[in-house]
């Protein structure tokens, strides 16, 4: 099957961007690995199964945050989680756990935008038209729902439930915007995207 030539083009800027990143990523990527190392116990990589392209599963890549646990915690974590490290608190803050996942962007499994990659749990939970229209591209580093949710811990930290508040409030406002990405989606709707990325990390 051959592949559309506006696909071929978001993997060409996926590509070219995430090279031009990597020299100032990587002096700063062994800083940060060195911090988590240092901070407690354990790998510097988080590594968890996310659902990808046409439901095809793949191994996100972040730094750790977390306390090493026996895995039984929940799968959404609210700003108050006391499994945060004291590094991983100023890496989720500044979402630079998330940087690794250039390393996803270079191998194929992920577009620096695009819809969240959601643990097969979640995915589950949309109806299946729907999924199948998220999964119809692979998820992204970043997207209009990542950037309205970049504070989402702390929405999370004042529910009685932070995982039903997940499923019942979050999910159904990011299943618009993926819907609205997949439909309307555009090299330069993707540079739009990564510019506000960055306008919000700023502020």
């Amino acid at each position: 099957m051959t592949t559309p030539a506006p696909d071929l083009a978001k993997r060409a800027m996926d590509v070219a961007l995430s090279l031009l990143a990597l020299p100032l990523a990587v002096p700063l990527m062994a800083l940060i690995a060195l911090a988590v190392k240092l901070d407690s116990p354990g790998p510097v990589w988080f590594r968890q199964e996310r659902v990808g392209r046409a439901g095809r599963l793949f191994r996100i890549h972040k730094f750790r945050t977390m306390r090493v646990t026996d895995g039984t915690g929940p799968l959404v974590t609210a700003s108050h989680d006391a499994r945060i490290t004291r590094v991983g608190r100023w890496l989720r803050r500044t979402k630079l756990d998330e940087l690794p996942q250039l390393i996803d962007v270079l191998k194929g499994d992920m577009s620096l935008v695009g819809p969240r990659p959601e643990v097969p749990r979640y995915m589950a939970l949309y109806a299946e038209p729907v999924r199948r229209q998220i999964l119809s591209l692979r998820p992204g580093i970043t997207d209009r729902a990542a950037i309205e949710f970049r504070d989402e811990e702390r929405l999370l930290a004042a529910a009685a439930d932070p995982e039903r508040a997940y499923v019942e409030q979050v999910m159904p406002i990011k299943q618009r915007y993926y819907l609205d990405y997949v439909a309307q989606r555009s090299l330069a709707g993707d540079l739009r995207i990564l510019w506000d990325t960055a306008r919000a990390l700023v502020k």
